[in-house]
């Protein structure tokens, strides 16, 4: 079984690889810090997609940012600067969509495969009661429409493609260190065996879905 992961040196990508690794797959990591992939470049993503060799049984995009590193995330509208939105969007959503863009071509055509996505629940937009985080939560959303139309075009000529987005829980990384007081937290290594759980039991009729760790269904 082949894998790539994409933000393999990241908190939740570092886990799902080495976790996969463990399990015996082939596993293929792309990374800003190990490979110079830079989601914010388009030609950047275009260079390190295409000199990829398919079929990958599982791909898993786990690249995201709260804010720039300038930054924090809006608590009130007024606080919306252009730029930082603009990033935040960059990174969560256009950086993604441009991998899915590349990936049809390293997907196999005639056995079960999945994609999978790092989303967050706070990108559903049934689920907030409490507003706030608007860049990071309308990067989300707009990721969660991306994947569901990628699942719908992957399905076309993929019949047993399963394309999803995932919702991790809060989980212990210098991503959610300054934002996790209020929530239990997960050490990145069960965070990764939640996920791989849940993408093993995914069938291609739930493709297009957005799941928590548990593989629960989330409300748009």
């Amino acid at each position: 079984m082949r894998a790539l992961v994409i933000g393999a040196s990241g908190g939740i990508g570092s886990a799902v690889y080495q976790q996969l690794r463990g399990d015996g797959w082939d596993v293929t990591g792309l990374s800003r810090l190990e490979d110079g992939f830079d989601v914010g470049n388009e030609a950047s993503v275009a260079r390190a997609m295409e000199r990829l060799e398919g079929a990958f049984d599982l791909v898993f995009i786990a690249v995201g940012i709260l804010a720039p590193l300038w930054g924090a995330p809006e608590k009130t509208i007024a606080a919306l600067k252009h730029d930082d939105m603009a990033r935040v969007f960059q990174v969560n959503a256009i950086g993604p969509a441009l991998i899915l863009s590349h990936l049809a071509g390293l997907l196999p055509r005639d056995k079960r495969c999945v994609v999978a996505t790092l989303s967050a629940r706070v990108g559903s937009i049934g689920d907030n009661q409490i507003g706030g985080w608007y860049s990071y939560r309308a990067s989300k959303a707009a990721l969660n429409q991306i994947v569901h139309g990628a699942a719908i075009e992957f399905a076309r000529s993929h019949k047993q493609s399963i394309c999803v987005a995932l919702h991790p829980g809060t989980v212990e990384t210098s991503f959610t260190a300054n934002y996790a007081g209020r929530h239990k937290t997960v050490p990145t290594d069960e965070a990764a065996r939640n996920l791989l759980a849940v993408i093993d039991g995914l069938t291609p009729a739930q493709t297009g879905g957005f799941y928590d760790y548990a593989g629960q269904e989330i409300v748009w």
